[in-house]
């Protein structure tokens, strides 16, 4: 037996006591500092005993908010990608995560910080797609608890209207490529049946073209389009089931025409949105060998025809 000092017994209860501490307070989490998180980023969030791991993790809820993007994005949620892809997370531990995060996505308010810089939500939402894949590769919720993230996710992408994505200082928002993220980890899941995944092909056509005139610069049309592929793969759908939601994104309406996009700002963005997500879609089908991708093809080809 490994013979362990009192120094190390003290310093461990030092860790605990620290980390269970910081789950309450701001990033970085108390007996944390910047220099901290970044060593242990370093060390690939290597945290040999597991109850400070989990510890830890709640901790660093926090974080997923905070201005800094390193904190938020290079350690937080790079903090939570390592564990979980590394099955380092326990199910108490996801539990907790599954709770607070989809509550941060369920309301308008938020428990850590004001959301008028707009990173929690969008994190929430990027972290989430991890706890659901979770799931996917060993089952571990309910159906109806799996039905109520299949609500958080199609709730939280139908809502959005803050389309920041990169910002020089601030880092990355991006709360539809997030969003999208949610969608396709639960559209791959075996257990999320069709029904749901009509509400989550509805979610992603609510912000194929969001109104007011953004235009997609940053990658969201092609993550939008990730749901939508791992959806047909499945092969929940015939090729004019396909053909007929296809047509209906593809649709200029508010515009009375596609010709009318092209005197306005917002047509125009509109326009470039769909043909975007459109493209996206038809250049995978048609490089696809999988046959029920495939059957994306003859609707994109129509929808394609439409649009100017």
């Amino acid at each position: 037996m490994t013979r362990v000092s009192h120094g190390a017994r003290l310093l461990g209860l030092f860790l605990v006591c620290a980390i269970a501490q910081a789950a309450q307070a701001n990033c970085p989490p108390k007996g944390f500092d910047r220099a901290a998180l970044q060593k242990l980023k370093g060390s690939a969030f290597e945290v040999a005993d597991d109850a400070q791991r989990q510890q830890l993790a709640l901790a660093l809820l926090p974080c997923l908010s905070d201005p800094d993007p390193i904190l938020r994005d290079g350690i937080a949620f790079e903090a939570y990608y390592t564990w979980m892809r590394a099955r380092a997370l326990d199910l108490t531990t996801r539990r907790q995560l599954l709770d607070t995060l989809s509550s941060w996505l369920q309301s308008s308010r938020v428990p850590t910080r004001s959301d008028s810089e707009g990173f929690q939500k969008p994190f929430a939402a990027l972290v989430l797609s991890e706890v659901a894949r979770t799931d996917r590769i060993e089952p571990w919720l309910t159906d109806a608890q799996r039905g109520q993230l299949v609500d958080t996710a199609t709730h939280y992408v139908s809502t959005i209207t803050d389309y920041r994505g990169f910002e020089p200082k601030e880092g990355w928002r991006h709360g539809v490529a997030h969003g999208a993220d949610l969608l396709m980890q639960l559209a791959i899941n075996p257990a999320v049946d069709r029904p749901s995944v009509d509400r989550l092909l509805k979610a992603v056509a609510t912000q194929v073209a969001p109104p007011g005139g953004h235009s997609y610069i940053e990658g969201e049309s092609g993550r939008l389009a990730r749901p939508v592929l791992i959806a047909a793969q499945r092969g929940l759908y015939t090729a004019d089931e396909w053909r007929d939601w296809i047509i209906k994104v593809a649709s200029p309406a508010p515009l009375a025409s596609w010709d009318v996009a092209f005197t306005s700002r917002e047509g125009l963005a509109k326009r470039h949105n769909v043909h975007a997500f459109l493209s996206v879609l038809y250049v995978n089908a048609r490089e696809s060998s999988d046959q029920n991708i495939q059957a994306l093809i003859p609707g994109l080809q129509a929808a394609l025809k439409t649009v100017p």
